[in-house]
């Protein structure tokens, strides 16, 4: 199958990577050169770890790397392509002006996805020529070792979609959950909930973000706390999240105000090197700060006044 992903951020060039690594041949496109590259130096290097780990034979790193072609030329991607994932910011408009594009340079049948975590995929089709043949596509990161798909089926999915969307999913030989298309889908709508709610015991002061993050780790075997796994994600896109499923289910999903105020410092998580931890090499090395003092604690409704 030839794969083109668009956008080579984080979770476009981690689906590249999942792709050629499976065989399959890739064109990973983003709209600056200097990005293409970024992209497809973060594969090269998470293989190479591979390799240093017993888990990549060098042989394997080269050919996955072989696979992968780099351009900022739109049409020279979506040429050929079986599937088309759309991995770009999360903006309604701006993946509905990609996928359009895309749509106008692909064959009838070829298969558009997006990896939208929130946002309506029967809205992303309606801007579409061939609304059928678009659904959802949600990977998680890091997506290389991460083995779930959230396939997203959208009001007007055809059946030959679904079945090529699956067949894909399981070449990469992950798990794919199907679900209906509405707001934040299954995962990141009980993602978001838990990681609010643990934003909201930390301003309160009811734990320290670390105690939080051990009790969900040692008391439910979660692999990664709710507060660390926020700054993995990255904060603005947990607030993204939340402002969006606020608007679409309601006041539960009300973002805290921790979580905003570090958004307005510019403290993203670990891709700016501190969010609720310290971040050094792309490892957490210690909390950022202690959580506020039942006396100092604002109530939930202290935000009340503020712009929304």
């Amino acid at each position: 199958m030839r794969v083109t992903v668009l956008g080579a951020g984080t979770m476009g060039a981690g689906i590249a990577h999942a792709a050629a690594t499976a065989g399959h041949e890739v064109a990973l496109r983003d709209v600056e050169e200097s990005y293409v590259e970024d992209g497809i130096a973060d594969i090269a290097d998470t293989l190479s770890e591979g390799v240093e780990r017993g888990k990549v034979e060098p042989a394997e790193r080269e050919a996955a790397l072989d696979r992968i072609t780099g351009t900022t030329d739109l049409a020279a991607a979506a040429d050929g392509a079986d599937l088309v994932i759309e991995a770009v910011p999360e903006d309604m408009d701006l993946k509905k002006d990609v996928l359009g594009e895309a749509e106008g340079h692909v064959a009838a049948d070829a298969v558009l996805a997006s990896n939208t975590s929130a946002l309506s995929v029967t809205e992303l089709a309606s801007a579409l020529d061939r609304p059928e043949r678009l659904l959802g596509l949600h990977f998680f990161n890091p997506v290389h070792l991460m083995g779930l798909v959230e396939v997203v089926v959208a009001e007007r999915t055809d059946g030959a979609t679904l079945e090529t969307a699956r067949s894909f999913v399981d070449s990469l030989g992950k798990t794919a959950v199907e679900v209906r298309d509405s707001p934040g889908f299954a995962s990141s709508r009980l993602g978001v909930a838990l990681g609010a709610e643990a934003i909201r015991m930390y301003e309160t002061g009811v734990a320290s973000a670390a105690d939080i993050d051990a009790a969900m780790e040692l008391g439910y075997n979660h692999p990664m706390g709710p507060l660390k796994l926020t700054d993995v994600v990255g904060l603005d896109v947990r607030l993204d999240v939340l402002e969006h499923l606020r608007e679409e289910l309601g006041e539960r999903f009300r973002p805290p105000q921790a979580l905003k105020r570090k958004v307005r410092a510019g403290k993203l998580g670990r891709k700016t090197g501190e969010g609720f931890y310290v971040w050094e090499d792309g490892e957490a090395v210690r909390p950022a700060d202690e959580a506020v003092r039942p006396a100092d604690a604002a109530s939930p409704d202290d935000d009340a006044g503020e712009e929304r």
